[in-house]
């Protein structure tokens, strides 16, 4: 039986055994189906950016904590499981038959929807049948054949003058190529730390630039400031791919009413405030601040005394604020 392509192998279901949630839990919780999230921790099913930060929120853990790395148990099962298929395929033919229908489909000048479509297969399936990832089955054959106007013994007749005018190598070498990258770190155009293969450091980097990560919430008269990125929002479209950007969601009782509820507010570590400004300050040096700790930080107006001090003014009640480290808020969005 034909086996599934794995494309995203990922660490959601260790991360999720560790934290005692049940399978059913999670998808309940990510609104998906069972057999979504089945798919999705077996590695054979895509993820798309508002689901994969979905997961690590309901799981509590960071973003790169998905993607597996070398020292993962899970990377050399993946890594075997890869290099068995592609060991299994080149003995089996796979990649020469599927690099037959490729370069056939191009010299008929089809798409890869129209040949899908004309043999009565899904896209995924094909696709697969075309790189050489999934078995062909005798009834499915003749389809294929019929497809490009052949019969079944032209098919196989021309796959065959194909790989024997060496016609097939660039494309069979390129499959084998892009396997390599993804099994070998080190070369050129590896993924990350093996961090999902292509479409995973491809996943990885398209999310992490649309996220910025929530390091406060509002507790009691301050705001708990943890410079810990385990939670993450999609940042506003203006914001996408700035580095230095954090979030955190004000205590409004301190505010006097000025920012609504339910809203994020936005700082920079790199720009300096000024006088006018909002800034979140914080009771502690931001730059040393270790992940796992917790200190007090304020949203405040920024004010200058008669000598030039810079200082944070708060209300509710009213209060002057020396600032330890102080980030300049440069957008406040409401959910």
């Amino acid at each position: 039986m034909a086996q599934e392509e794995i494309i995203f192998p990922n660490n959601i279901r260790n991360i999720r055994l560790a934290a005692g949630m049940k399978m059913t839990e999670l998808a309940r919780r990510a609104g998906l189906s069972l057999s979504a999230v089945s798919k999705i921790e077996k590695g054979v099913r895509r993820l798309n950016q508002k689901q994969l930060l979905n997961i690590c929120n309901i799981l509590g853990c960071k973003l790169s904590d998905i993607f597996i790395k070398e020292s993962d148990d899970v990377a050399d099962q993946w890594q075997s499981e890869i290099k068995r298929r592609l060991n299994d395929n080149e003995d089996s033919g796979l990649k020469i038959f599927g690099g037959g229908l490729r370069r056939i489909r191009q010299k008929k000048a089809k798409t890869i929807a129209q040949a899908a479509k004309d043999a009565g297969m899904t896209l995924s399936v094909y696709h697969k049948i075309e790189v050489g990832q999934r078995e062909v089955y005798e009834d499915e054959i003749e389809p294929l054949a019929k497809s490009f106007g052949m019969t079944t013994s032209e098919l196989f007749d021309m796959v065959a003058e194909l790989y024997k005018s060496g016609e097939l190598n660039k494309y069979i070498n390129k499959v084998k190529e892009r396997v390599k990258s993804v099994l070998e770190p080190g070369s050129p155009t590896s993924s990350i730390n093996m961090s999902g293969g292509l479409y995973g450091a491809k996943l990885y980097d398209s999310a992490r630039k649309k996220l910025v990560p929530v390091f406060g919430t509002p507790a009691g008269k301050a705001i708990a400031f943890k410079k810990n990125d385990k939670t993450m929002i999609v940042a506003p479209m203006s914001l996408e791919g700035r580095q230095g950007i954090y979030a955190v969601m004000p205590n409004t009782k301190r505010l006097g009413g000025f920012i609504p509820e339910k809203s994020y507010v936005f700082a920079d570590i790199e720009a300096t405030p000024v006088p006018g400004d909002l800034a979140v300050c914080i009771d502690a040096d931001f730059d040393t601040l270790d992940p796992d700790t917790t200190v007090n930080a304020q949203i405040v107006s920024v004010r200058q005394d008669s000598k030039g001090k810079i200082f944070g003014q708060i209300s509710g009640p009213e209060e002057k604020i020396t600032p330890v480290v102080m980030h300049k808020v440069i957008m406040i969005v409401t959910e």
